[in-house]
């Protein structure tokens, strides 16, 4: 991005610049960012990668709370607190950068985040709801998951503003925050079938979750969009692991007629991936184009770095605290909808125009 158009993110009505945009100038994670600029690095991250981060956020104008001046300089409430109820935060990156998200737009509005971790268990549960419950600086509560499902919101919540981050409940009774898999699955498939690809693998995650499916059917659309028919022996069931992707890819580069492209539904299967390519003796991205997805830390250290889709979880949990301030703060009535937040394409060097040989062979 051009210091420039930087400097005018906001002037040209874009919207104010993100934690995401920095992560994208400066070439690092979500995760990486918020370290740094929260000086909470340490010894993990370089010197060098520190300075790229805070120049990434001063030519772009992002500034973290901290940066705002003291908080006794934020809009007094009564009700100063954001209780962020999920069900497993130790196993993935992915709520912890919602949790990021949501504790810096709060900081924004003068407020706070308490985190509580159910572990999915019903007593654990009915513990925290009614700590939440009793607390009086509680303003209001977003109640999330690890992964995007369905759920029973819990009837102790019915007092409390309440906004689903990552699930929703049906019928619908709540603001729900979800990321848009379905446009994630056609952008990723898309950039292959833009760069001349029509024999597209697909080895997606667990076929019984929201994200795997909604993936799929992005990959479906994409394939339509570009007019290539859907064949399902190019599609693989995986488990989001290296292994699972290693042994998918060993398999779909043996058939007759292999795939020139493969899609993975995260960057840890594209990973066993590209082993698997390497076995086969294929070169990345000269033979064989392989796409990730979720824009995990490892997938700038792959070799060649890795393609791949950011799943947008700081921005959901950004727009779950607007949203919930605005209804707990301000008053403001919000109906019943879901709102998907979609990630922006990262183009790496693990995708490549196919080369007439490569597609001729394919053809044959």
């Amino acid at each position: 991005m051009a210091k420039g158009n930087g400097r005018n993110l906001e002037k040209k009505g874009e919207g104010r610049p993100t934690m995401t945009d920095v992560a994208r100038i400066a070439g690092v994670s979500q995760s990486s960012v918020s370290l740094v600029l929260n000086e909470m690095s340490g010894s993990r991250i370089s010197p060098e990668t520190q300075q790229k981060v805070r120049e990434a956020a001063h030519k772009i104008g992002y500034k973290l709370p901290a940066t705002r001046g003291p908080v006794a300089a934020a809009p007094a409430v009564e009700k100063d607190t954001i209780a962020f109820i999920v069900d497993e935060i130790s196993t993935s990156p992915h709520p912890v950068v919602s949790l990021d998200g949501i504790r810096d737009y709060a900081f924004e509005q003068g407020m706070l985040v308490s985190a509580h971790v159910t572990r999915s268990n019903p007593e654990l549960e009915e513990a925290v709801l009614r700590s939440v419950l009793r607390d009086p600086s509680i303003a209001g509560v977003i109640y999330a998951t690890i992964f995007t499902r369905k759920v029973a919101v819990p009837e102790a919540l019915a007092p409390l503003p309440t906004v689903l981050l990552n699930c929703y409940c049906e019928p619908r009774q709540h603001v729900a925050i979800v990321p848009g898999e379905v446009a994630g699955g056609f952008a990723a498939t898309a950039h292959l079938t833009a760069l001349g690809h029509k024999r597209i693998g697909f080895i997606n995650g667990e076929c019984w979750m929201d994200a795997a499916m909604d993936r799929l059917k992005g990959y479906k659309q994409a394939l339509a969009s570009a007019d290539i028919a859907f064949d399902e022996t190019l599609v693989r069931d995986g488990d989001w692991l290296p292994l699972r992707g290693y042994e998918a890819g060993l398999d779909l580069l043996s058939m007759p007629n292999p795939p020139t492209a493969i899609f993975c539904g995260n960057d840890l299967m594209a990973i066993g991936v590209m082993e698997a390519a390497q076995e086969k003796g294929l070169r990345v991205p000269t033979d064989l184009s392989v796409m990730g997805y979720d824009d995990q830390e490892l997938a700038r250290y792959t070799h060649p770095p890795l393609s791949t889709l950011v799943l947008p979880n700081y921005e959901m949990g950004q727009k779950a605290a607007e949203l919930l301030i605005d209804m707990a703060i301000h008053g403001k009535h919000m109906r019943p909808m879901t709102i998907k937040v979609d990630g922006p394409l990262v183009v790496r060097d693990t995708t490549a125009i196919l080369s007439e040989a490569r597609a001729s062979k394919s053809a044959r």
